[in-house]
């Protein structure tokens, strides 16, 4: 610490009028705010690694020629293991969406947009980053290859897979490790692949313009690693529909700056890139958590998981002993999902969840009528104002359900929230921290799944939502848009969204 502060005096010419240590992450940096006589602040850093330390200080500079979004490097001690930074704030985009997170993956519209910004900055950096760019510099190494890509496969099976205590035959498992690690560097990748790609890693002004950090362990590589390493961040909890936005909006920006590949094929090879962060962060998590018990990455070991549970489920990946292993591994006790299964009932009943009947996908629909395989399905979702009346069904079926929202709580009986709407981010954060509006919504859902699910198997061609509530303004607006956003990213069908009194409409293709 010392040798930090004489390199402080030395490039500002007197002692700082208060010094602060930042909270620690994973790194064994270690990170000082100084404040200096002008009121202003600079960022010190202290780290082990030499070689670590001129990754950083070369790639920044770098950066800072290409008029990238990065700290600039005000001063570096001879030996290179100090220097000072300028001072990004204190907002990363990590504490700026927190309230999405903890909401278990509800964004408001206001992060969506944090989220949707930082990732088109993504490909700028990804490409004028690499040009003209000695990668020799990078640190531990210049390139992502097979022998990386091999090195994070035996960590996942060292520190994580072992510690499970599940039998695996070591040269079958070595045999996809190296098969695997040929498809992920197949293509040839010349651009600046960050690495460790995160919302903790991103800093905001004032502006909520991002601003990247920590990029040390950069190296060249394919670009798909980072929106991997990004988009399925363990403790996220990116939900689906916004995963697949922020994909698009990558795609979208990518395609300025280079000749994109297919979007199939670029589907297919994130995918690879996704299994193979989900196997890579599982081995940091296993030895930042099991050996060195850090509560954070502990933490972080379920939702991995659960991500992994879900790539899984895609049954698209060929490394036959690979898949066998980690579908084991979902299944183990202290990673399986929690569920609830009852007994018995109160009045003495077995109850069981198996069914005589097993359900096969070319039984087809149990009825017929003439209305059967006309499809494809269009889903109509009305909000309306009982006093104005329920929305007519132009169809002709009937209307449909009609779900009244007037029992959950009602922000417009405030005066925050009297001018604004169920689409506006305060109205969305009172009703989802309310909590009321979310139990309203699952049971809904889950009678919407069922009816989307049996009219889609028969070919039906028109189902109707509507929910009505006092004004057609707060609740029964956010409650439509959300079950029209469920019902698409979940079945993929045509919705139709129409909020009657605020005269919004709105068409999420089929997909």
């Amino acid at each position: 610490m010392q040798k930090l502060l004489d390199l402080y005096r030395s490039w500002s010419g007197s002692e700082p009028l208060g010094v602060e240590r930042l909270p620690g992450a994973g790194s064994n940096r270690e990170y000082y705010r100084f404040t200096c006589a002008d009121g202003k602040t600079v960022i010190g850093a202290i780290g082990t690694s030499r070689d670590e330390n001129h990754a950083f200080i070369y790639l920044t500079r770098h950066f800072e020629q290409c008029q990238l979004s990065v700290p600039k490097v005000l001063a570096v001690s001879d030996d290179e293991l100090r220097y000072l930074q300028t001072d990004l704030g204190r907002v990363s985009l990590f504490d700026a969406i927190a309230g999405g997170r903890e909401a278990g993956g509800r964004y408001t519209l206001k992060e969506q947009t944090l989220l949707k910004r930082t990732i088109r900055e993504l490909p700028k950096f990804q490409i004028k980053g690499a040009q003209g760019l000695d990668f020799s510099h990078c640190y531990p190494q210049p390139e992502f290859d097979v022998n990386s890509v091999l090195f994070d496969l035996n960590y996942f099976k060292y520190c994580f897979l072992k510690a499970t205590e599940i039998d695996f035959h070591e040269l079958k498992l070595e045999a996809d490790f190296r098969l695997f690690a040929k498809d992920l560097t197949s293509e040839k990748g010349d651009f600046f692949l960050y690495r460790d790609f995160q919302a903790r890693n991103v800093m905001l002004d004032e502006e909520d313009k991002p601003y990247f950090i920590d990029y040390q362990g950069g190296r060249r590589g394919p670009f798909y690693y980072d929106l991997a390493s990004f988009l399925w961040q363990a403790s996220a909890k990116y939900p689906h529909k916004l995963r697949r936005d922020l994909v698009a909006e990558y795609y979208d920006s990518l395609k300025q700056y280079i000749e994109v590949p297919p979007v199939r094929h670029f589907v297919n090879r994130l995918s690879l890139f996704v299994l193979f962060r989900t196997i890579q962060v599982l081995g940091a998590y296993g030895f930042r958590g099991y050996f060195e018990q850090k509560k954070h990455f502990i933490d972080s070991i379920p939702p991995a998981i659960q991500n992994l549970r879900e790539l899984l489920e895609l049954n698209c990946f060929g490394y036959p002993y690979l898949m066998d292993i980690l579908r084991k591994l979902t299944l183990l006790p202290q990673f399986a999902r929690i569920e609830q299964t009852a007994l018995s009932r109160a009045d003495g009943y077995k109850i069981t969840e198996a069914n005589p009947y097993k359900a096969h996908p070319q039984d087809g629909p149990a009825t017929f009528s003439k209305f059967d395989g006309a499809g494809p399905l269009v889903v109509r979702v009305f909000s309306f104002s009982f006093r104005k009346g329920i929305p007519e069904d132009e169809s002709g079926n009937g209307g449909g359900y009609v779900f009244d929202c007037r029992s959950t709580h009602n922000p417009g009986r405030y005066e925050p929230y009297k001018k604004l709407t169920g689409l506006d981010e305060p109205v969305i954060r009172f009703l989802e921290d309310d909590g009321e509006i979310l139990t309203f919504l699952d049971n809904v859902y889950r009678l919407a799944d069922a009816h989307v699910r049996r009219y889609i198997q028969r070919g039906f061609t028109s189902l109707m939502f509507s929910f009505g509530c006092t004004g057609g303004q707060h609740r029964s607006v956010y409650s439509a848009q959300h079950l029209a956003e469920h019902i698409h990213e979940r079945f993929g069908v045509e919705v139709r969204i129409c909020h009657r009194e605020q005269n919004i409409t709105q068409v999420l293709p089929a997909k």
